[in-house]
């Protein structure tokens, strides 16, 4: 059975991806097509906010590319000297929250120690903060996307747990992304099953799949990895069929089974 991946492969060096391959021991064959691009931006900015760890109660990631770019910061050799040397064990003395298993693993890749990575979404990662700081105490550090979502802001807000973010890439539609979804369904056909990863995915995809499909478009069965691309989803009208538990290759596979 095919499934379409609507989502950017994992780091060419890191062997196949995970979908991929838990997918295929549930007997499906997946495809990756890569839906986003990412331009990073204020990296001078973030590396100076990341230079001074007593301004700050922690750092909250609730996205891979938010760790990306401080990769893309620690490249140069006099940046990662200082993180190496001392950034490093003081921000360790705090907190780092993070709202997922794959941006848990980013987090350790640049030592720091993750927490919350059970939460799976912004609003339970918000209400994991709000259960561990103080009121009014030092901001935690933000860097997030320009797409970012209210809901953790809005969420720590409301318990007056302060929080500075930056805007550290934008989103763009992969340059590909038409051709690579024509290509594939002219050679592939119509897949069982097409997961979106993003609500951006559903942005920038609804369309060419509607065109792609035809009227055998309900005859597709449309996932969703986690509740805020679900409700993306449905706002603009697809059906969705199932939502993984937790954005796990694990729990996506479970889900599908399941679906189909």
């Amino acid at each position: 059975m095919k499934v379409l991946l609507l989502k950017d492969p994992k780091d060419k060096d890191s062997g196949p991806d995970p979908y991929i391959k838990e997918l295929g021991l549930y007997g499906f064959e997946a495809t990756l097509i890569p839906v986003l691009s990412f331009e990073f931006i204020s990296l001078e900015s973030l590396f100076e906010k990341l230079s001074c760890p007593e301004c700050y109660g922690g750092l909250v990631f609730t996205s891979p590319r938010a760790l990306e770019a401080i990769k893309i910061c620690l490249k140069e050799n006099s940046k990662n000297e200082a993180w190496s040397k001392s950034l490093k064990q003081r921000w360790n003395t705090k907190p780092a929250y993070v709202v997922g298993k794959a941006t848990a693993s980013l987090v350790e890749e640049i030592g720091l120690t993750p927490q919350g990575e059970k939460s799976g979404n912004a609003e339970k990662l918000a209400e994991y903060i709000c259960s561990r700081e103080k009121p009014n105490s030092s901001a935690l550090l933000f860097p997030c996307g320009a797409l970012k979502r209210e809901v953790l802001p809005t969420g720590l807000r409301e318990k007056g747990i302060p929080l500075e973010s930056l805007t550290v890439y934008q989103t763009t539609q992969h340059t590909d992304l038409q051709e690579s979804l024509s290509s594939y369904f002219s050679q592939q056909g119509i897949p069982a099953s097409i997961v979106f990863f993003s609500p951006s995915g559903v942005k920038f995809c609804l369309q060419h799949i509607q065109k792609l499909s035809g009227d055998f478009i309900n005859h597709i069965k449309f996932c969703a990895i986690g509740p805020t691309t679900a409700e993306a989803m449905e706002a603009a009208g697809i059906p969705v069929s199932c939502t993984a538990e937790s954005p796990t290759p694990q729990d996506l596979a479970a889900g599908l089974q399941k679906a189909l």
